[in-house]
């Protein structure tokens, strides 16, 4: 199977697998097939918080050949512009969100990125909805990859451990942030996006704001303004579901002009410089917005001194909402 089908193969999977987790659990109780879906039970009712405490990854999954295609489909690269100090745990504010945060799955959730040669000695989590642990079967394999939840807990978990060398990756636009995700725009929803930064100091944790370049050239999207009737629905349902549904499109597996198969675009993950946080158990507002402040600033330089290495024109900048 070439690299492209592999990668289509894929993409299709992430959308299909929940659906099919859920109905491997109905025909199993349907059929009456107690022996297994009880004792699965049974062990998902005391194992139901793992996703909150750590996770459970396997370097089997994670080393699975069709990520290395996944990689190198795009083609997807991780660049380091300072060092890390591994005795110490840090939070990446990773942007922009996009369609598939493709960036963020295939540098820090598979073994074929450059990850452990830049950053060695460290461990990376990637924080996703609580929603998806809420899924049986689908949940397990999640948590391969090395996912884990965004709730509070699960954050102050990573950042808890003792030694340091644990990375918490947060993809901090969230679901909201996906709706934008147009080729060639660069909209971030940060402004009210402050729980990280509080959370950054109450455990002293440097703060590191990572950038995707690419991330948003992946597919395109049914045009949504605001106030749009389309863009409206989205929101609404995003308010219910916990996540957003992008009307997307991009290429097929065998022709370019249309499909579910994202565009074949080079991803650059660049990590910037970490913000230094000193601890602070019950820290102000005013301490949070000074630090939140800090951070933006930190994210428009990183953009603007790697723009025109990835394409991007003088003029544009990035919009923070």
């Amino acid at each position: 199977m070439s690299p492209e089908s592999n990668q289509a193969v894929e993409h299709c999977t992430i959308g299909l697998q929940t659906q099919v987790c859920i109905a491997v659990i109905v025909i199993l109780i349907v059929y009456n097939y107690w022996f297994l879906y009880v004792p699965y039970m049974t062990w998902l009712y005391f194992d139901w918080n793992t996703p909150e405490q750590g996770g459970r990854r396997s370097n089997w999954v994670r080393s699975w050949t069709v990520w290395r295609y996944f990689k190198d489909y795009f083609p997807i690269h991780l660049i380091k512009t300072f060092d890390l100090d591994p005795s110490h745990n840090y939070i990446f504010g990773f942007h922009p969100h996009g369609v598939l945060v493709a960036g963020a799955f295939g540098n820090f959730c598979t073994n074929y990125s450059d990850f452990e040669e830049l950053f060695p000695g460290f461990t990376a989590y990637l924080h996703v909805l609580p929603f998806w642990f809420r899924c049986p079967l689908f949940r397990d394999y999640l948590m391969t990859s090395g996912s884990v939840s965004v709730s509070k807990k699960s954050v102050s978990h990573v950042l808890s451990k003792e030694g340091g060398g644990n990375i918490s990756v947060i993809v901090l636009g969230g679901a909201e942030e996906s709706l934008d995700a147009h080729p060639g725009k660069f909209t971030l929803f940060i402004r009210q996006r402050k729980g990280f930064v509080k959370i950054a100091l109450t455990h002293g944790t440097s703060l590191v704001p990572v950038f995707s370049f690419g991330e948003n050239e992946l597919f395109k999207q049914v045009n949504n303004p605001e106030g749009s009737w389309l863009r409206t629905v989205q929101e609404k349902l995003q308010k219910i579901m916990g996540f957003a549904l992008p009307l997307f499109h991009a290429r097929g597996i065998f022709q370019y002009n249309f499909g579910l198969m994202p565009y074949r675009k080079p991803i650059h993950t660049v990590v910037g410089r970490p913000i230094p946080v000193p601890q602070t158990l019950h820290p102000s507002p005013e301490q949070i917005e000074e630090l939140h402040q800090t951070y933006m600033e930190e994210l428009r330089k990183l953009f603007e001194a790697h723009k025109r290495k990835y394409g991007i024109s003088e003029h544009e900048t990035l919009i923070f909402r």
